[in-house]
């Protein structure tokens, strides 16, 4: 079977001869394909969250493991979710093929090695809590294979994101196929394939930790105070949701130990810190249900 990653776009055969606009048009055309071709398989992403959801839930984590592109657009949104959603840095974790140092140059041969995936996994101490996230463009990746065949050996979720169509493999539980076609430039899978990727992986983290208790209405309520601009926007979170001027919400913000929800439950039912804290976790973290 040919690889669609792999195979020349007819659109952009002589794309070296476009003038700079025709070539930005182009590519802005291919790329506005992606969210219709990932829009097909929202059920598909409705049953891997769902699993994810469960797993952070029961003391799992989640787990992307990529080569290349793949591997970076993993670690970016695991490194994302602490400041954004203050979870603790081991709830989301990315793996990629060539350890760090692969994160800002490409290190070769990393992603042909079936049993280094299998050891990334076997440090993490995978278990049956976990779900591991495999990310393959053209679905073939051996460092992935490898760690998603010893994560399931170890009984954890697995899931394989791809842009081929793949056959099913034994040691995936879901294999998520998206077919966006060729790439503008050939086999260079860090456009449509890489953008692609990083939409979905939003897409997964987001509503996860919306279904975790992480937000309040579309509020980032749950951040981590860890610089300015963060100390700034937990602030006018305040301030938006409890009516209290820039000033009264970052004393109250100090007053709740930089916690937002906290914050807003002590203005909102008149209560002290520790009432409110114990309250929240009475909630489960839910600020609506504990506002209510």
């Amino acid at each position: 079977m040919k690889k669609i990653t792999e195979l020349k776009n007819p659109l952009s055969e002589n794309i070296d001869k476009m003038s700079i606009s025709e070539i930005l048009d182009l590519i802005n055309n291919e790329d506005e394909n992606l969210s219709r071709q990932i829009r097909k398989k929202n059920p598909d992403l409705e049953q891997v969250i769902n699993v994810i959801i469960n797993a952070f839930k029961n003391g799992g984590r989640l787990l992307y493991v990529g080569c290349g592109s793949s591997g970076r657009l993993g670690v970016l949104d695991a490194a994302e979710c602490p400041p954004t959603f203050s979870v603790s840095k081991y709830l989301v974790q990315g793996i990629i093929a060539g350890g760090n140092k692969a994160l800002y140059q490409s290190i070769e041969g990393a992603e042909d090695d079936f049993n280094q995936g299998q050891i990334a996994i076997e440090k993490k101490k995978v278990n049956s809590n976990d779900v591991v996230f495999g990310i393959s463009a053209n679905g073939s990746a051996k460092f992935v294979l490898g760690a998603l065949k010893y994560a399931k050996k170890n009984k954890a979720y697995t899931s394989l994101l791809t842009f081929n169509n793949i056959d099913n493999i034994a040691y995936v539980d879901k294999i998520i196929s998206i077919v966006v076609g060729p790439e503008i430039i050939s086999g260079s899978t860090r456009m449509k394939a890489g953008t692609a990727t990083k939409m979905i992986l939003n897409m997964i983290t987001t509503t996860s930790m919306i279904k975790i208790n992480k937000t309040y209405k579309n509020y980032m309520v749950d951040l981590k105070i860890s610089n300015q601009k963060l100390l700034d926007r937990g602030i006018r979170i305040i301030s938006e949701i409890t009516g209290l001027n820039y000033k009264k919400s970052e004393n109250l913000l100090i007053n709740s130990k930089n916690n937002v929800k906290v914050a807003i439950l002590m203005e909102v039912k008149k209560i002290s810190y520790n009432t409110a804290f114990k309250k929240l976790k009475l909630n489960n973290g839910n600020l609506r249900k504990a506002l209510n």
